[in-house]
């Protein structure tokens, strides 16, 4: 594993990319009591436990089915639909498209064994990511991954309306392993994935997932 990635285990069960958050809210709690101001020192430990709470970072089991394509956010399936190509593997595929709410886990995980063969960052606006026009105007940023067998797949983080900061902690070249941890978009978003056009689908429109556990699709 790259240095840059996250480790397989979290030493504490926060996501490394929120500790800066918590410190912040924690030093401002502190000083709003040494100064006297205690409703606004009790409003602020009720800020620092919901940042706790907000970028907490479960550990999760991995089906043992191989040929799994796991979930690669918490959240709600809102699309699986086939497309003729798509802008990151240019391929037929079959998307699946996950909203992830201010109350989900926000850590993403790795769907599938494979190589990255391309990091592809897009700026773009701040639309609702529940709208399906986000995926073609939000910042996002693409992982596109080529596993053992030669196939293709992309996993797509995008920005929303109030998730400004994607983390992505992978680069070109790395080989992940499946339900790996490599990022997250702070605040809440949508995670996209483009999928072989053989795989068999297990989910449907309004089903809620879990990262790193639940199946999406099999490959044939």
């Amino acid at each position: 594993m790259n240095k840059s990635q996250w480790p397989h285990k979290s030493v504490f069960p926060i996501a490394i990319p929120g500790l800066k958050f918590i410190f912040s809210a924690a030093f401002l709690t502190g000083l709003f009591f040494l100064m006297g101001w205690t409703i606004l020192g009790c409003f602020a430990v009720f800020i620092t436990i919901f940042v706790c709470w907000f970028f907490r970072d479960p550990e999760r089991i991995v089906p043992d089915q191989s040929n799994g394509i796991i979930s690669p956010a918490d959240g709600k399936i809102i699309v699986v639909e086939e497309k003729t190509t798509n802008e990151f593997t240019h391929e037929h595929c079959i998307k699946i498209s996950i909203f992830m709410n201010v109350f989900n886990v926000h850590v993403n995980r790795i769907p599938f064994k494979g190589v990255v063969e391309k990091v592809i960052y897009v700026p773009g606006r701040f639309i609702n990511a529940s709208f399906d026009k986000a995926s073609e105007h939000n910042e996002r940023n693409a992982l596109v991954i080529r596993t053992d067998s030669g196939l293709l797949y992309g996993v797509v983080q995008i920005a929303g309306l109030i998730a400004r900061r994607i983390v992505c902690k992978v680069k070109q070249g790395d080989s992940l392993e499946r339900g790996i941890r490599y990022g997250m978009i702070c605040f809440g978003s949508r995670l996209d994935l483009y999928l072989p056009s053989n795989c068999k689908v297990t989910v449907g429109i309004g089903q809620k997932v879990h990262a790193g556990s639940t199946i999406l699709a099999y490959l044939e």
